[in-house]
C-alpha cells in the first residue's frame, strides 16, 4: 500500500495539485477472491471498482519497436500500448523496445536472471510500484538491457501488483 500511496502522490504533484488523501481509507475489497482494485482519480475525487482477476498464461513475447511510445505515469489511456499490443500476432504478449532498450511488456514490468541477480530495465515505460518495491528490498538491479543481450539471460519474470514477481515457465521471444 505504501508504493501505491506514493504512485498517487507523485501523479497528482505532476499535475501541480498539493492536497493528497489516504488512499487506505477509500479501498475496501471483496472478502473473497482474487480482484484487481482499479483506482481513477482526479485532485477533487477517486473512484475505486473492483475487478475479478483472472491471471493470463505468457510464454512467448513479441518484440515491438517503439522509440516514441511514452507511459510514465499511469493512466486511463492505454490507446499507446493498446495500438502496440495489436501487433503481437501469434505471441502472448509483446516486449517493448525503445531507443535500442528493453523497456516493459503491456501489462508488468520485466526482469532477467544473469545467473547471479535479477536485472530489470533501468529505463521502463513505468516505474511499478512492485518493481519499485523490489528495487528497494535489493532482490532486483537495474540495468541498460539490449534486445542484442536477451539471449544470455537464463530466466525471465513478469512483475506487477497481481503477479508480484511471476518466474516464467519459458520464455520465446518473438522478432
Amino acid at each position: 500500500m505504501p508504493y501505491h500511496q506514493a504512485r498517487y502522490e507523485s501523479v497528482l504533484r505532476s499535475l501541480g495539485e498539493r492536497k493528497m488523501k489516504n488512499l487506505s481509507d477509500y479501498i475496501n475489497p471483496p472478502p473473497r477472491g482474487l480482484f484487481r482494485c482499479r483506482l481513477v482519480y482526479t485532485s477533487a475525487d477517486i473512484s475505486i471498482t473492483y475487478h475479478e482477476y483472472k491471471k493470463r498464461a505468457i510464454n512467448s513475447l513479441k518484440l515491438i519497436y517503439d522509440d516514441t511510445i511514452e507511459y510514465s505515469l499511469k493512466s486511463t489511456n492505454r490507446s499507446a500500448l493498446d495500438k502496440l499490443f495489436a501487433l503481437k500476432q501469434d505471441a502472448d504478449d509483446i516486449l517493448i523496445i525503445k531507443n535500442s532498450l528493453v523497456t516493459d511488456t503491456s501489462i508488468a514490468n520485466i526482469a532477467f536472471y544473469d545467473g547471479s541477480k535479477w536485472i530489470t530495465p533501468k529505463r521502463p515505460l513505468l516505474h511499478g510500484t512492485t518493481r519499485t518495491r523490489l528495487l528497494d528490498e535489493g532482490k532486483i538491479f537495474e540495468a541498460d538491457i539490449s534486445v542484442d543481450e536477451l539471449k544470455g539471460f537464463s530466466k525471465v519474470a513478469l512483475l506487477n501488483a497481481m503477479i508480484h514477481f511471476d518466474v516464467m515457465d519459458r520464455c520465446d521471444f518473438l522478432i
